[in-house]
């Protein structure tokens, strides 16, 4: 989804007040992305109006520039995803969960990609996008990540195939980085992430990836997606199966520890 005209305008003086406070406060782009916890290119591109700021993005680099405010309330006036329509009702549910798992099967999910490794998976789909919309859909995927390190902690946890793990998407270097970044957010103790042993004959999800949510409300919620397809329900009878799934699933995958030194091997 295109940014609008008016929305794109905003981003432009967003990113230019932005890059005000920033050199005034005597920091580079790398120094500034280093404190709020946002990549050297994510400053770049919120600086060029080339990406709204999202997930927290905004109040930090406020405290970090010593804005005083200024920076909040100039993002109020940006606005604006390159999610899929389909996809942006579960992206705002996720971003309030209290708890997620989820069953991948071919490729690392979307919360645990590097920028680098976001980016070729985005640059490959098919119909082809222009780079603008390239560099918005990865910003949003990062953004996304905000689950992870958001300070009211979430519970997730994950259960992998092997070998979407051991797909070199982007190449060696890529890949490589890609491993290392997963088993950093492995030792989070509010992650659990598990390998699925590629020797095993047959497990409780071979019907393909899925994920589960639940909200402060201890409501549950599951999402299935396949090739631009997908259902978000709170059906009960949907949603326990699939939580009864998943459980089996834990059970029947490697553990923590054991998946950490398949994925040491596969960095080697």
């Amino acid at each position: 989804m295109h940014l609008g005209n008016e929305t794109s305008g905003n981003a432009v003086m967003f990113g230019r007040l932005l890059r005000h406070f920033r050199e005034r406060a005597g920091l580079s782009q790398e120094a500034l992305g280093t404190r709020i916890r946002f990549s050297k290119s994510q400053v770049a591109m919120v600086e060029r109006g080339n990406r709204p700021p999202r997930g927290g993005f905004v109040e930090r680099a406020d405290d970090a520039v010593g804005a005083q405010g200024a920076l909040m309330a100039a993002g109020e006036k940006v606005t604006g995803s390159y999610l899929a329509d389909w996809f942006e009702d579960f992206a705002n549910r996720e971003r309030r969960a209290a708890a997620r798992h989820e069953y991948e099967t071919h490729v690392v999910p979307g919360l645990l990609q590097t920028e680098a490794y976001a980016r070729t998976v985005l640059q490959g789909g098919y119909p082809p996008v222009g780079d603008d919309v390239v560099e918005g859909r990865v910003a949003d995927r990062l953004a996304r990540q905000s689950l992870i390190t958001r300070r009211e902690t979430a519970a997730l946890s994950f259960v992998l195939e092997l070998t979407a793990l051991a797909r070199p998407i982007g190449g060696r270097a890529v890949h490589r980085e890609q491993l290392a970044h997963i088993l950093d957010v492995s030792q989070l103790r509010h992650v659990t992430l598990q390998v699925m042993s590629p020797h095993r004959e047959t497990h409780a999800a071979l019907s393909g990836p899925f994920v589960l949510l639940e909200t402060k409300e201890q409501r549950r919620l599951a999402y299935v997606e396949a090739q631009g397809h997908y259902l978000l329900t709170d059906d009960e009878l949907t949603v326990a199966a699939l939580f009864g799934k998943y459980g089996i699933l834990r059970a029947q995958a490697l553990s923590p520890e054991e998946s950490r030194v398949e994925i040491e091997k596969l960095a080697r």
